[in-house]
């Protein structure tokens, strides 16, 4: 796998800031996983992970996480204060994942795959089909003028 983890340096980190990351190789793929694992895990529908690297291409770079050994094969990591989920790895394996949605750029990390089939709600085929509007149409509607996000930026 070392050919497909071509050098790169991606980074992330939980909404508060207080834990940061990089990543010095390439994922290999990316997936979003619907079992219900995940779902309570991530508090949605589904969670999204990159395919992971090699854990000597992971490091933390700001804080430590929390880690919840969510089975008998995995463990999580997440900002105990904030509470965002970080990173997935399967216990005993040299490999780590982080969470797609912590990544500074994750428009670059596009899913290949979906696990965890067997509990994917049932109105999931249909979200593409729903009304859209951005942020700042939903705003004006309730009235706000803007959200003042309190969120570490997507960058050091």
């Amino acid at each position: 796998m070392d050919s497909v983890e071509a050098p790169t340096r991606l980074t992330g980190g939980c909404q508060c800031g207080g834990v940061r990351y990089v990543l010095t190789a390439r994922p290999t793929g990316s997936s979003i996983c619907h079992c219900r694992m995940c779902q309570k895990a991530g508090g949605a529908p589904f969670m999204a992970f990159t395919g992971g690297v090699r854990r000597e291409r992971f490091v933390f770079t700001r804080g430590a996480p929390a880690i919840f050994r969510s089975s008998k094969i995995a463990e999580r990591a997440f900002c105990a204060l904030c509470g965002t989920p970080l990173t997935y790895r399967l216990i005993g394996r040299d490999r780590i994942s982080v969470t797609v949605g912590s990544l500074d750029r994750p428009a670059e990390v596009a899913p290949t795959e979906q696990l965890g089939v067997e509990s994917v709600l049932p109105w999931f085929a249909g979200l593409a089909a729903l009304p859209a509007s951005r942020t700042e149409n939903w705003l004006k509607a309730i009235n706000v003028a803007e959200a003042g996000s309190r969120q570490h930026p997507d960058h050091d």
